[in-house]
Formats: structure tokens, sequence, C-alpha cells
């Protein structure tokens, strides 16, 4: 079993909205709960997870949904310059969104998977593993 992985907020946003591969990611955050599984996601996907469920839901429903990632065991990662300088590498050559490219560059940083439903990331098959929902 891999030490960790990379959440897009394509699985986040399946795993609140009770979608497609959403009880996978429950049982990634049950593994990690229990200590067997490290989860991580960048904070500017952190941000698309919000401007996301605000633009559908409203502001209201995505200060709710920021305060109860906060109590997942997830942890989110700041991206420095050197993440980001990998994300903006990243972009350049993959049509990838640019809050895309931070999960894989953190991906890519700790050697682990990231996972999403995004068809997008077959684009960086050969960059990252990605384990699909």
């Amino acid at each position: 079993m891999e030490s960790g992985i990379v959440l897009d907020s394509f699985a986040v946003l399946a795993y609140l909205q009770a979608e497609k591969g959403a009880q996978q990611v429950k049982e990634l955050l049950h593994q990690a709960a229990n200590g067997q599984l490290s989860v991580q996601m960048t904070v500017i996907n952190l941000g698309e997870v919000y401007y996301i469920t605000s633009r559908v839901y409203g502001q209201e429903r995505a200060e709710e949904v920021l305060a109860m990632l906060k109590h997942l065991p997830i942890k989110l990662v700041v991206a420095d310059e050197e993440l980001t300088l990998e994300a903006s590498r990243i972009k350049a050559k993959h049509p990838l969104s640019y809050a895309d490219t931070f999960a894989v560059a953190l991906a890519q940083r700790h050697g682990v998977s990231v996972v999403t439903g995004d068809p997008e990331f077959s684009c960086v098959e050969n960059l990252v593993s990605v384990k699909w929902l």
C-alpha cells in the first residue's frame, strides 16, 4: 500500500456530493483516520472546492464545507515557491487546469498517486500515477 495519496478537488467534490467515487474517497479518509494512509491536498485545490461550492450552492454552504473539511484527516499543503514553479512547469506543457497542476506537482514531490475522476488528468499519466474514481 502507498504511504500516501493526493486528493484533487474532483475527488473531494465527489465525496461531498455523494457522486461516483464518493465511497472510494470515504475509504481513503477512513484509512487516513486510522493512521494507515497520509491524505494530502493543496490549499489551491481547497480554494477550487470552495469556489465551485460557492458558485453552485452559495457562499454560506461553501463556508460550511470549508469548516467540515478542516475536521477530515486531510493534510492541507501550502503552495510554496518550489511547488508553484513545478505546477507552472506542468501547466506550460500540459492542457490541465492551473489548480490541477498543483495536485500533480504535490504527488510528484512525494512519489504518490493523485486520486481524481477528472478526465483531464489522462494527459499527465506519464508524470504521475493516477488513481481513477
